[in-house]
C-alpha cells in the first residue's frame, strides 16, 4: 500500500529569495478526477511524466500511488481529460538530511509559494530552514487540486 505523509509550509519571501537555489523544474499538471475523497493528477516534468492516484488526506497522510507514464500519453491526458491545470517551478532543496520541495506557482496562483516535505511518520521530528514560516498543513486551499477550482488570484487578502 502506497502512503505519502507530508506538511506544507508558507514561505518568508525574503530569505527565499536571498536563497542560493538549485535550478528548478517546470511542473504541468492536471486532474482526471478532482473528488475531494480521491484525485487522479498527471504530471509533466520536462522529460518524465506520471498518473497519480490520491485518496483522501486525514492529518498529514493519504494513500498515494504513483506510476511513470509515457510523455507523449501524459501531454494527451492533460490535453484531453483534464478541466484544467496549473504550472508551477518546483526545487528540491537538502536540509539536514531531509528534501523540502518548494513551489512556486505561475498563472492564476501567481504569488504563492509553499514548502512541502515529506516524513517516515506524522510525528517524525525535522528542523525548518529559517525561510520556512507558517504551516498550512491542513488548510485545504493550499492542496494542488483545489488551487485548480479557486486559485490563489481569486482568495481575499
Amino acid at each position: 500500500m502506497g502512503k505519502e505523509i507530508e506538511r506544507k509550509f508558507l514561505l518568508n519571501r525574503e530569505k527565499w529569495e536571498q536563497l542560493d537555489k538549485p535550478a528548478g523544474k517546470h511542473l504541468r499538471q492536471g486532474y482526471i478526477s478532482n473528488d475531494p475523497n480521491k484525485t487522479i493528477r498527471v504530471r509533466i516534468a520536462e522529460t518524465q511524466a506520471w498518473l497519480t492516484i490520491k485518496g483522501i488526506t486525514i492529518g498529514a497522510s493519504r494513500l498515494e500511488y504513483e506510476y511513470e507514464i509515457p510523455l507523449e500519453e501524459a501531454a494527451e491526458l492533460l490535453d484531453n481529460f483534464c478541466e484544467s491545470e496549473l504550472e508551477k517551478i518546483r526545487y528540491e532543496i537538502e536540509y539536514q538530511g531531509k528534501t523540502w520541495e518548494v513551489d512556486v506557482f505561475s498563472g492564476d496562483n501567481e504569488g504563492l509559494i509553499v514548502a512541502e516535505i515529506e516524513l517516515l511518520s506524522e510525528e517524525e521530528q525535522f528542523e525548518r530552514p529559517v525561510w520556512v514560516n507558517a504551516e498550512v498543513t491542513t488548510d485545504k486551499r493550499y492542496y494542488n487540486a483545489n488551487l485548480i477550482t479557486y486559485p490563489f488570484k481569486a482568495w481575499a487578502d
